[in-house]
């Protein structure tokens, strides 16, 4: 079920996102690391392994251009 990788690496990158604009300790931040993390649980629970949701960068790509 590829929604649900698609699903937990949407809400990784919104919770980035939240870190990045507000802060570590802001509720908003908080609220979407909790939704990022039941995702990725629910991806684990399927059967997905943990590099189906985080990729290798590809060779010469800089892991943190993604977000």
């Amino acid at each position: 079920m590829p929604h649900r990788i698609r699903a937990a690496r949407t809400a990784q990158r919104d919770a980035v996102r939240a870190i990045t604009a507000h802060g570590l300790a802001h509720p908003l931040t908080l609220t979407l690391l909790v939704v990022a993390s039941t995702a990725a649980a629910r991806a684990w629970d399927r059967g997905h392994r943990v590099a189906d949701t985080h990729p290798s960068p590809a060779p010469g790509q800089d892991a943190r251009s993604g977000c």
